[in-house]
């Protein structure tokens, strides 16, 4: 044992000089909870495995984490189910805890840095199972080193002239296979009957078949024939994922072509490409895709939460940000996407002890997106709300009729929706509406 604690339940964390972290940790059954959360908050800040002489007591004081609370039950603002609270409560290995690091740990404004300390090493350490990190709550301080999106939601919503509705996205189908020609084809049919956001899939960055120019070039050209015949603002979301020279000079061939948007793969890129992409102020709006999360976020006992992702993701300045559908084909909780998606949509956070620490950072659009059809659309909108933009892929180019009709049936159904008008009652009149609620249901 270290002749050092780092344990302190009567410690009271200065919430304008502490980071605050907050786990769900899991013993091997050797160490009791108290001695795995004193080791959790020893290797995240200033510890080792052994005392070591090079450690002043005035340096331990300054610098090292604090495990100030230890509980059987989740934060209140975790929606978790009783069972595993209940789980929980009977099992002595298993807490959530809660641990305050000293902002000194810290480098202001990195991302990477921030994830090497509470999200590094403590999760190869063989006296735990499962670690999960819940929540970080970060000082306005902090935050505020951060850039924070570009635009936010108002600014995107501006650019599209969009003012209370949902926007309605389209994902190009397949994801990869076709030539550029093809895709400004699709481009035409689907921003001319209805869509405002067209979009790559996260996998499509150039290739062989579909040059990143030459896609960039044809697109560009619709969206400028379709805005003048239909009058509507059109948004193209360009995937630029790629090492970061590379992505770079693809934001920029977009941004001299026209182009509003770009997206990131931000886990197969990392945050601080994200960060670096957005300091080059190409005032472009950032798509943030979250292709990947899952390896890390999926197992409730282990990795993170999608709330965390979120959280950075914001600092680090994605406009626009994939959540969860919760009625889709992904896995999400409809407690967990509302939670992440009311964060991402606030001025400030209201959830806990760090509330209005947020308000200098502009607030970022949730995406849902994911097995998505018209039918879907009333349910998604009564859980999301109408500030969110609602994908269509497979759901739109898998009309009966094709992608044209199916674009139209998307905008059916959030006309319908939007006018409290049941999607069967509308469907008697719209039938694009009708086929798309034959083919997939309601």
């Amino acid at each position: 044992m270290s002749k050092f604690s780092y344990v302190d339940l009567k410690f009271k964390p200065d919430l304008k000089k502490h980071i605050i972290a907050t786990y769900y940790l899991e013993t091997n059954g050797e160490d009791d909870i108290k001695t795995s959360a004193s080791k959790v908050a020893a290797e995240s800040s200033i510890g080792t495995w052994t005392d070591v002489k090079t450690l002043s007591k005035a340096t331990f004081e300054r610098l090292h984490a604090i495990v100030f609370e230890i509980s059987d039950h989740y934060p209140s603002y975790f929606r978790v189910s009783k069972t595993i609270e209940n789980k929980m409560k009977k099992d002595k290995n298993k807490a959530v805890i809660k641990i305050a690091y000293p902002l000194d740990l810290f480098e202001f404004g990195n991302i990477p840095q921030l994830l090497s300390s509470v999200g590094g090493n403590v999760f190869s350490m063989k006296c735990i199972k499962n670690l999960r990190l819940l929540d970080l709550e970060f000082p306005k301080k902090y935050i505020n080193s951060f850039q924070g999106p570009y635009h936010g939601i108002s600014g995107i919503r501006k650019k599209l002239n969009i003012k209370n509705r949902p926007l309605i996205g389209s994902i190009v189908k397949p994801k990869v296979g076709m030539t550029p020609k093809q895709y400004g084809k699709i481009a035409y049919d689907v921003w001319s009957n209805g869509i405002d956001i067209i979009k790559d899939d996260e996998n499509l960055t150039s290739l062989s078949f579909n040059k990143f120019e030459d896609r960039v070039r044809e697109v560009m050209k619709v969206k400028k024939r379709v805005e003048k015949e239909t009058g509507e603002k059109k948004m193209y979301v360009f995937n630029v994922t790629a090492p970061f020279d590379l992505m770079l000079k693809r934001a920029k061939f977009v941004k001299k072509h026209g182009g509003k948007c770009v997206m990131i793969d931000v886990v197969s890129v990392g945050m601080d490409n994200v960060q670096l992409l957005r300091k080059q102020d190409l005032k472009l709006v950032i798509h943030g895709h979250r292709a990947g999360h899952s390896a890390f976020t999926r197992n409730d006992e282990h990795g993170m939460t999608m709330y965390v992702l979120a959280k950075l993701a914001r600092l680090a300045g994605i406009d626009q940000f994939h959540t969860g559908t919760v009625v889709g084909k992904m896995d999400g909780d409809e407690d967990d996407v509302i939670r992440i998606d009311e964060f991402l949509k606030e001025d400030w956070a209201g959830f806990d002890i760090l509330e209005e620490n947020w308000s200098s950072i502009k607030p970022t659009m949730p995406i849902a997106s994911g097995g998505l059809h018209p039918g879907l659309t009333s349910k998604l909108i009564e859980i999301l709300g109408n500030n969110v933009i609602i994908n269509y892929g497979g759901g739109l180019h898998g009309h009966p009729d094709g992608s044209a009709s199916g674009a139209k049936a998307c905008r059916q159904a959030i006309d319908a929706s939007l006018k409290n008008i049941s999607l069967s009652e509308y469907a008697k009149t719209h039938k694009e509406l009708q086929k798309a609620l034959k083919k997939w249901g309601k």
